[in-house]
């Protein structure tokens, strides 16, 4: 760990620290309140991920709709009209879209397999995402002129990595580089999450093993074709296995850093009260 103390922390000229945890728990609240205030510089690796390296993927269907649309065609022949995703921090509605959901096409579904190609390109994207957090560091200090980094991970980052493995060249990397924080919430959270995605469910990333076995079962337990399934409701029905399914690698993760908890991060309202919460949770570990 690159802070082994509170007092290292306290200490140190250049803060660098890297959240994960569930979707929903505060990572982007954190990363954007010490953005705001002037000190930090934020690396949404979510946003990386959209623009850098799925952007292209995302236009091209975006271009393959469109083109279906006559008068739409013509003007994109002719180079009259340009089609592109408009991803912010905030908004990374174009990139879950184009992961999509399996399912029956009359329902908005992909047929399965490229459903898995899609998701396939989402994990080589994330892991060059993540890989690139030390390029950012520099250039968050030579050209912007930010002595503090933070990394806002994509609640996926558990599905990337080989927790369990000490030698995992990518944790490795990290580790070596920023403090890991786990944002760790408790069953009321996790029960929160799970009635908010199944307001609105939105298309994410998950292991290939983990989906594959849930695909399977989903048919099994339904009796349904591939073609026939609704896919918000195979999405719905996936999301909480998927939770209790990260929650073991997240714990894993967090065995090369610190834990926080959700209820401590939503008392957090300052660059300071960040600090001392980081600070506490070296205290943990050290005791």
């Amino acid at each position: 760990m690159i802070y082994e103390t509170a007092n290292d922390w306290r200490a140190a000229p250049h803060k660098r620290v890297m959240l994960f945890g569930m979707s929903g728990l505060g990572k982007t609240y954190l990363s954007a309140m010490l953005r705001g205030a002037g000190e930090w510089f934020h690396y949404s690796v979510d946003y990386r991920i959209g623009t850098r390296y799925m952007g292209e993927h995302i236009a091209d269907n975006f271009k393959r709709h469109a083109m279906q649309v006559p008068l739409l065609r013509e003007l994109l022949m002719s180079d009259s009209i340009y089609v592109g995703s408009n991803i912010t921090f905030e908004n990374l509605a174009p990139l879950s879209t184009y992961l999509g959901k399996p399912g029956d096409p009359a329902l908005g579904g992909l047929p399965f397999d490229e459903y898995m190609r899609r998701q396939t390109q989402h994990r080589e994207a994330e892991q060059l995402a993540m890989r690139d957090t030390g390029l950012f560091i520099d250039k968050a200090r030579e050209i912007y002129g930010y002595d503090n980094f933070i990394c806002d991970t994509s609640g996926s980052i558990c599905e990337v990595v080989d927790p369990d493995d000490p030698d995992d060249p990518l944790l490795a990397q990290l580790e070596g580089t920023l403090l890991l924080v786990w944002i760790k919430g408790t069953d009321a959270h996790t029960a929160e999450l799970v009635r908010r995605f199944d307001r609105a469910p939105k298309p994410m990333y998950y292991q290939p093993e983990f989906l594959r076995d849930a695909w399977a079962a989903y048919l099994a337990e339904t009796g349904q074709a591939p073609e026939a399934v609704d896919p918000d409701a195979f999405i719905r029905w996936t999301y909480a296995r998927a939770l209790a399914h990260r929650q073991p690698r997240y714990a894993g993760m967090a065995r090369r850093g610190v834990t926080v908890t959700a209820d401590e991060v939503m008392a957090v309202r300052s660059p300071a009260d960040f600090d001392d919460m980081i600070a506490r949770a070296l205290d943990r570990r050290v005791a």
